[in-house]
This record gives C-alpha cells, structure tokens and sequence, in this order.
C-alpha cells in the first residue's frame, strides 16, 4: 500500500498521507516521500495549489515512533529536516484539511499552511516536552509569533492537547467544519485559489513569507540542532519507552545529557 496517494485535478495536487491504521504517523520514508512531493509541486507549472489531507479518521500523528528509534534525525540532513526546508520554501498555497489526530508534526507541519480547515473531531497537541525532547517545524518561533508567548507557552512548555475550536480562537486554523464536510471545504478554497493568477498568487505568499522566512529558517536550525542532542538523552530514551509500553515515564532517575556527558 502507498504510504502517500497524489493525484491531479486541474491544477491542484492533492496529497493523501494513507496509513489510517496508524494514524497516519510518518516514517523516514515518508518524509523523503512528502519533501520530493513538494518540490517537484513547487517547479511544476500544471500544479498551482496543493491540497492536503490524512485517510481515514486522522490528519497525521506526529512521528512513528518505533521508525523514530530506528533512526532518530541528526543535527544536519535528515528526512525531517528535507520536508522542513521544502515547506518553508514552498510559494503555492498549501490548502490542509485536517481531523482527528494532529499530533507533533501534525501540528507542526500545518503551520507552514496557508489555510487549515479542521474538522469538530480534531485534537492537536505538540507533545514534544512530554517526549524530552523540543519543537521541530521552526514552531519555536511561528506559534509565539501567532499566538504570542503566554498561550505558547502553553501549548509547547506544558504539552497541552487542545481541539479545534481552541485552535480557531488562537487563530492557528481558518475555519471549524463538521468533519463530513472539512474534505469539500478545503477542495473549495483549493478551487478558488487555483482560479487566481498564479504568477501574482506566488508573488503575494513569496511577500507575506518574506519578513518571517529568515527566522523561521534560523529556527528550523536551531532546533534540529538542539532536538538530535535532546534525543539521545536518557529521559528521551525513558520517555520514547514509555510511550511504546504504554506506561507513564519516570523522570526521576535522570542520567547526564548528552551535553554534559
């Protein structure tokens, strides 16, 4: 079965992550797949708008973990970092249809968006502390600068999950849709963009990006640099465990960091 479905209509590409019985969780395979999509998009004529969205009853739940622990990203290239860099430079707009889970990086990811339609069945979560490790997808900076320190606080220092309509009055999605109709309100807008001037659409993304873009790649830097550090420590190992044993983690028999080891 293919991890990711593509399919052409006019010229919006739509993106269909498609492993439902997983939530749709990325593997490395995954994020190679995903940023070669987005690249080949990005230098494609026929494509002017892509539309995104996970199978079945979720949009995506952060990283696989049992891959993860195979093969946890280092501080330069990595499949990760590859779909990273091809979002943030990524000009067509980007159209997300989301529900269910969007957890990690399937929050992460969204921000790179420029329109995100969530479904009422939505939870969101960017659990990253709770894992011991820190937040990836340049959000370190992108939610603070939305949503100001206070609530990012929140959502990245505590862990905390939150639902759709939460994040409509955070302003981290567009529009709150019964779940039946998320899909057809994001092929909408996608057909309304697609309308557009595409040369002048580009052009109006490439200067809303401009004034964020050097931060969001210093971000991006920053935190795949600190993240492959906090990956290796022994409360990431406790916690990543945890996690696949179904247990709460245990934090209070704390071996050196990696950085101080």
């Amino acid at each position: 079965m293919e991890e990711i479905i593509t399919e052409h209509s006019g010229s919006i590409l739509r993106v269909e992550l498609n492993r439902p019985a997983k939530r749709n969780a990325m593997t490395s395979a995954m994020y190679l797949s995903l940023a070669s999509i987005f690249n080949e998009a990005a230098n494609d004529e026929n494509t002017r708008v892509v539309l995104w969205h996970g199978a079945g009853d979720s949009f995506c739940a952060g990283n696989d973990i049992e891959d993860f622990l195979r093969n946890p990203p280092g501080p330069g290239e990595s499949p990760q970092a590859g779909l990273m860099n091809a979002l943030v430079n990524f000009d067509k707009p980007l159209v997300a249809a989301v529900q269910g889970a969007a957890i990690g990086g399937g929050t992460t990811m969204l921000t790179h968006c420029d329109f995100i339609y969530a479904g009422e069945s939505t939870k969101f979560q960017m659990p990253f502390i709770n894992l011991a490790v820190v937040p990836e997808f340049g959000s370190s900076c992108s939610v603070p600068s939305r949503i100001g320190h206070l609530r990012a606080a929140e959502l990245l220092l505590l862990g905390t999950s939150f639902d759709a309509r939460r994040a409509a009055d955070l302003g981290l999605v567009t529009e709150v849709a019964p779940d039946k109709d998320v899909l057809a309100k994001a092929t909408e807008t996608a057909r309304k963009l697609a309308a557009k001037p595409a040369a002048a659409l580009q052009a109006s993304k490439r200067l809303m990006k401009q004034p964020f873009r050097e931060q969001i790649e210093a971000a991006m830097k920053a935190e795949n640099e600190e993240f492959s550090v906090q990956v290796r420590s022994e409360d990431a190992k406790e916690a990543l465990t945890a996690f696949l044993e179904k247990r709460k983690p245990d934090f209070t028999k704390r071996g050196k960091s990696p950085a101080s080891a």
